[in-house]
């Protein structure tokens, strides 16, 4: 069987590493995206390398088309196929109704939605011209759906991610071609994490009294990618330790 590969964009820091390093360890060589972190991709690169997989780094600004199609087609070019898409990248920008400027709207719907819906549109085309049955994860938020304070365009965004997996499973599921989301909570963004005391009274407030670490949203990636998961398409798996449930409690019961 031809070598699997995948490509994760906003791979160079945070939860696209714990995603791209879990990949290369379930076996697949892994394209390496960045924006402007091209030293963490790097070092992402490396470690991937030295776990016997290989490993490319691209560059591109997910919010321009034309950056989005020139970075999938270099991939495809290097390793010549892609099996699974993750469209990590994305912009936290918390900000009051009142006072959000055009400019923080533009940059997290750029990168949030349309940078995910475009690199799908490529890596789909890809697939579709070379017969492919591949994934395509998209990384959501359980701010999607949990309505907190000042998240109106990210809660937006994240929400549009969720419908927008529904109905490109829609479109592709002819192809062979699956699309999933996972929307995390809060996540650590170290791969080994410390408990601040910012931290500590936060998630004593999520039920299972701890963040999610970017290993375990790399894990879930992984066994959504693959066979096991293979009758999966078109559904968004939350993993917030719990954090929605006092959110819907509240509201059912108050």
């Amino acid at each position: 069987m031809q070598q699997k590969v995948a490509l994760v964009t906003g791979a160079g820091r945070g939860i696209g590493v714990g995603i791209a390093l879990k990949l290369a360890d379930a076996g697949y060589d892994v394209g390496v995206h960045y924006a402007v972190s091209r030293e963490g991709a790097e070092e992402v690169a490396a470690e991937i390398r030295k776990r016997g997989r290989k490993a490319f780094t691209l560059q591109a600004d997910i919010k321009k088309v034309s950056e989005v199609r020139a970075m999938v087609d270099q991939f495809v070019d290097h390793f010549g196929r892609i099996d699974v898409l993750v469209n990590n990248a994305g912009i936290t920008k918390f900000a009051h109704i009142l006072e959000t400027e055009e400019e923080e709207f533009d940059e997290v719907l750029g990168t949030d939605l349309k940078g995910a819906y475009f690199c799908t549109q490529q890596a789909a085309r890809h697939m579709v011209k070379l017969g492919i049955k591949g994934v395509i994860v998209h990384n959501s938020s359980n701010h999607s759906v949990g309505c907190w304070p000042n998240a109106t365009v990210y809660a937006a965004a994240k929400a549009g991610v969720n419908k927008m997996t529904m109905n490109m499973a829609l479109d592709l599921a002819k192809y062979d071609i699956r699309v999933v989301a996972i929307a995390p909570g809060y996540t650590h963004k170290q791969l080994d994490p410390t408990m601040s005391e910012g931290v500590r009274a936060i998630a004593s407030r999520i039920p299972m009294g701890r963040f999610c670490t970017p290993q375990e949203v790399g894990d879930a990636v992984v066994y959504l990618t693959s066979a096991g998961a293979g009758y999966i398409t078109g559904t968004t798996l939350f993993m917030d330790g719990g954090a929605l449930l006092p959110v819907v409690a509240q509201n059912e019961y108050s």
